[in-house]
């Protein structure tokens, strides 16, 4: 069959099942694809041919690559042990005693091969976990475990099949050779995505601010990025799928704005980004279905293995998995709640039991990963003979992929004692509201009295009023928050608007009330050494930074650092300062409490010091003076808030996401109303009040988006 026709007819099986799952709810969607495929097969005698270079470019680099931008960073990083001990060593154990006990239990299955199957069976479906530990009532932060585990165990796993399909298929296997290797390709695609991503995101924000900031042209910019960040790894020989998790957690950090002047680019990335995961994981589910009928085939017809022992493999197998998994959550568990530091960042978490280890057993779905590795075993090795049992494994797999659906289908229901249905990966896209058409003017105006970027400061500057009133002890995080990108958004806008002499004025002004705030800054951390609060290693760490800042602020530095460098250079400081700190054996809360301590003095003698000039100084009279005072201060009472104490971080965390969604839908309505002024005023005319009605609307369909992903991701 024609390429062209195969990719036509995949696609319009994937339409067709999702409407099926549609009516059969208590059925999972990826059985229905496998079932159509399998028709699909047996009806017409199609099948397609696979090549494993372009089907792992094809859907493993962009599935692993938006599994890194879903990634829900804030949740998951107060479990981040347990989840790199899932992701990593259970993967390794599943696959060294996993390994071992599938050679002992097939007759003629090579240990390397027995390796293999079982590294690519440890992945789980990151959807598929998130919907069953949701439906079943688990506790959050298994919820959380379950699910940050399988964002990251795809990764993990693949390497680890990928050298025992290699041991397998050239017969030789050295262990330091193999260790080497994985150090080199582990660091070197980790330092690939790193680099090409935040070469990317360069890439994009000085297109954007030489004025090619079209949505179209940076959705396909980001849709490309996996498959060249994989593509240039694997031309390293380094691990093209730790690179593209890489990149895509690194686009996930650095795209935490809650504000956006170009919302509807953001809102357009994501809903295609959800059509292609639609597509692709449809496509991967449907082509299982096709290759069973040569896979059953071949292994049925082996009087060595024959039907119902080959099913008896699969149930064993799965069997083994759950075991392995069980009772790894439930002696991890265990110990950690027995350790020092987990009594102290967890002690509201419930403790683990029997019974969640064994439902946390049960979450372990294959999917799409699972799937997609073991399609690409090659069909003879190195010497030219068959690769032994090929078909039997490709049974194995895709046998442990429907009875992890199955089961979960059917135990599901009994353990939440109510209709659930089980989701996949990419099995459904997000519905969200239509957005609102643009509306057609009735007067022949051309030339508004206001601007797009006046109206658009204006629209800002309404909503920070309102989230100044609204502003209380309670919601103060949140409100600087919102605050803060809004005033972004001012200073953007008011660069594009002013004339250049006043816009030279301003930066003028902005570096004599930035160097004011340093040097409160840098006073301040002196005393606190003086003092004897601060130690040597957190003053000269703070004293360099503060002094380095005050640098830039000397050399009249005009134009901001590009988002993503900043990211980059905050992630490596970090690393670099934590390593420093164990390697001298320093003690990690009390760098914590001293870092905490400094943030919030100086910021405090920041805001002492600008407070003290606005009122010495005439700049109260000057409103983009003013303007500039403001969002410096702002800026200062933000990183006190930010680094408050938490006694209760789930609790403190949810009434933050709490009035920030409050918050922000308040100052919609805001900047909604502000339109009608304007327009009433005859301040713009009906083309423009469409347009910016359209630029709120798409803001608030973001809001939308972010909810339902925070939802999807963390339930």
């Amino acid at each position: 069959m024609n390429i062209i026709e195969a990719v036509i007819i995949l696609v319009l099986l994937v339409l067709l099942s999702n409407v099926l799952g549609h009516y059969l709810e208590a059925i999972p969607v990826s059985l229905i694809q496998v079932t159509l495929g399998l028709l699909w097969s047996v009806i017409f005698h199609i099948t397609i041919p696979l090549e494993t270079d372009w089907f792992l470019l094809l859907f493993i680099a962009p599935l692993l690559f938006n599994d890194g931008r879903r990634f829900p960073k804030s949740e998951l990083w107060t479990l981040r042990g347990p989840i790199l001990a899932n992701a990593v060593l259970l993967v390794f154990l599943t696959t060294l005693l996993g390994g071992w006990l599938f050679h002992l239990l097939i007759p003629g299955l090579p240990l390397s091969v027995g390796f293999a199957l079982a590294a690519i069976l440890s992945p789980t479906d990151p959807v598929a976990v998130t919907s069953i530990a949701e439906q079943v009532s688990l506790p959050s932060a298994i919820i959380h475990l379950v699910s940050g585990e399988s964002l990251i165990n795809d990764a993990s796993g693949l390497i680890g099949f990928k050298y025992a399909l290699a041991a397998a298929v050239t017969g030789t296997f050295s262990l330091w050779s193999a260790a080497g290797d994985f150090l080199y390709t582990s660091i070197a695609g980790f330092v690939v995505g790193f680099v090409v991503m935040t070469g990317l995101q360069m890439l994009r924000e000085v297109l954007r601010r030489s004025g090619i900031n079209d949505p179209v042209f940076n959705t396909v910019l980001q849709l490309v990025g996996p498959f060249v960040i994989y593509l240039g790894a694997e031309a390293i020989y380094a691990s093209g799928v730790i690179a593209v998790v890489t990149a895509g957690v690194l686009a996930h950090v650095s795209e935490n704005r809650i504000v956006e002047d170009l919302p509807e680019q953001r809102l357009l990335i994501e809903r295609t980004w959800d059509i292609v995961v639609y597509v692709l994981n449809g496509i991967v589910f449907i082509i299982l279905g096709d290759e069973l009928p040569s896979a059953t085939k071949a292994t049925i017809a082996d009087p060595a293995t024959g039907t119902w022992r080959a099913i008896g493999y699969v149930v064993v197998i799965w069997l083994i998995l759950f075991i392995l998994r069980a009772v790894w959550i439930y002696v991890y568990g265990t110990l950690s709640r027995l350790s020092k530091n987990w009594r102290i960042e967890h002690k509201n978490t419930e403790p683990v039991t029997v019974k969640t280890a064994i439902v946390s057993g049960l979450t372990g779905v294959r999917g799409a990963i699972t799937l997609a590795g073991v399609l690409t075993i090659p069909a003879t090795i190195s010497n030219g003979d068959a690769f032994p049992e090929r078909s039997l494994i490709l049974f194995v797999a895709a046998g442990v992929i429907v009875l992890s659906l199955v089961i979960a289908a059917v135990t599901l229901p009994l353990i939440s004692r109510r209709g659930a249905m089980l989701l996949t990966r990419g099995s459904q896209v997000d519905t969200l509201e239509e957005l609102t058409a643009q509306e057609e003017a009735d007067d022949g105006e051309t030339v508004p009295l206001m601007s797009v970027d006046e109206a658009k400061t204006y629209l800002s500057k309404t909503a920070v009023r309102v989230l100044e009133s609204l502003r209380r002890p309670e919601n103060q995080r949140a409100a600087y928050d919102l605050i803060l990108d809004y005033q972004f958004i001012i200073r953007r806008l008011q660069m594009r608007t002013q004339p250049s002499e006043d816009v030279k004025i301003m930066i003028d002004f902005e570096v004599d009330i930035r160097r004011i705030a340093l040097q409160g800054e840098l006073k301040r951390l002196q005393e606190l050494h003086d003092a004897g609060l601060v130690n040597i290693w957190n003053f000269r760490y703070y004293r360099r930074q503060i002094k380095w800042r005050l640098r830039n602020v000397d050399a009249h530095q005009r134009r901001e650092a590009l988002p993503a460098w900043r990211t980059a250079r905050r992630l490596i400081r970090h690393g670099l300062r934590r390593l420093r700190i164990l390697m001298t054996g320093n003690d990690m809360v009390t760098f914590r409490q001293q870092r905490q301590l400094v943030e919030t003095e100086t910021a405090k003698a920041a805001i002492a010091l600008l407070s003290r000039f606005f009122k010495v100084h005439n700049a109260k009279k000057n409103a983009q003076q003013r303007q500039s005072v403001y969002h410096l201060i702002v800026h200062y009472r933000y990183r006190i808030e930010r680094r408050h104490p938490v006694t209760n971080g789930s609790a403190r965390q949810l009434q933050y996401e709490t009035n920030l969604r409050d918050l922000r839908v308040r100052a919609l309505a805001a900047e909604r109303s502000a339109v009608t002024e304007l327009l009433d005023a005859g301040r713009i005319n009906a083309v423009m009040a469409a347009n910016l009605r359209q630029y709120v609307n798409y803001s608030e369909n973001v809001l939308m988006l972010g909810e339902d992903l925070q939802t999807e991701a963390t339930s």
